[in-house]
């Protein structure tokens, strides 16, 4: 019994979240907030992963022991994209998730932090890359597709291919890259050609495509100040899983972890320079499900916690 008071007390939490987080575009609203009680925690702002929602995250990081960790925490699911609008192509997403980031973090002179789930961590890569002059002191990366992702059987349904290595038929046009979120960070290392002919989102974050905002988003993407990049073995969805630390296959499926990847190693992102900055916190847990990164008390406190200062 008590356990279901306490489910439905979050259970109204959470709705009252989500209110407040789809109208948080309100200027009025926004004026209303910056004038009223502050906490000496930062403002933390939450994008969640595809086919999901703010109703998904908000039960993770409304638990009675996150609000006991950082007391008076502000924090704002972001209600956008939600369920299947979220299989929108990312460049939508980043334009629509932007819009809301830049107006909390004007009222925000004391900086944000950012924590972004599965696809949102593409789509958090795409926000502080062409966002300028954002004020976002953490982005938190929880089991996201950083650098790409090749396979995982969950998306099948949406992409009309049973076999993976056949994924970039599909996807490797203008077509798809202008309606499906997964194909704008589908890597495939066999089609690295094709992956950089037509893919119009992922190898422009990377700099693998130079263009003439090249520079201009690595400086905005190196105002952060602290990359955090959490994932685990047995995610099961993420592939391969250390794409969650920018690591991924080559051509022969091995493992070239995020220092020997050529975005690394030639700096065209910023990553390189975080890294010697000693910016860069990697944390990896073992036995965490995709669906269970949101809500395991162990990856808040070993990965989270202490970077939501």
């Amino acid at each position: 019994m008590e356990r279901q008071r306490r489910n439905l007390r979050l259970a109204s939490l959470c709705m009252s979240m989500k209110t407040l987080s789809s109208i948080l575009t309100s200027p009025a609203l926004m004026l209303l907030l910056a004038g009223g009680c502050t906490s000496a925690y930062k403002h933390v702002l939450i994008v969640h992963g595809i086919l999901s929602g703010p109703e998904t995250l908000c039960f993770a990081f409304m638990l009675p022991e996150t609000l006991q960790a950082h007391p008076g925490t502000k924090v704002t699911v972001i209600d956008l994209f939600n369920d299947r609008d979220s299989t929108k192509p990312l460049w939508l997403q980043v334009q629509g998730f932007g819009k809301v980031i830049q107006r909390i973090t004007r009222k925000s002179p004391e900086g944000v932090h950012l924590l972004c789930f599965s696809q949102g961590g593409p789509i958090c890569r795409g926000v502080l890359s062409v966002l300028p002059n954002h004020n976002v002191h953490t982005f938190i990366a929880l089991s996201s597709p950083l650098a790409g992702q090749y396979g995982a059987p969950k998306y099948y349904k949406y992409i009309p291919s049973p076999a993976r290595g056949s994924v970039h038929l599909f996807c490797y046009n203008r077509i798809a890259q202008n309606q499906v979120s997964v194909c704008n960070y589908w890597n495939d290392p066999h089609q690295q050609f094709r992956y950089l002919k037509h893919n119009n989102y992922l190898p422009l974050l990377n700099g693998e495509k130079v263009h003439s905002r090249t520079a201009v988003w690595r400086n905005n993407f190196l105002r952060i100040r602290k990359l955090v990049l959490i994932g685990g073995p047995d995610d099961e969805i993420i592939t391969p899983w250390q794409s969650s630390q920018f690591g991924f296959y080559n051509s022969q499926e091995a493992i070239i972890d995020m220092r020997q990847q050529t975005f690394y190693t030639q700096d065209s992102f910023g990553l390189k320079t975080l890294d010697a900055r000693g910016d860069i916190i990697e944390c990896i847990q073992s036995g965490v499900k995709h669906s269970e990164w949101q809500s395991n008390l162990r990856v808040f406190n070993r990965c989270i916690r202490k970077w939501l200062d």
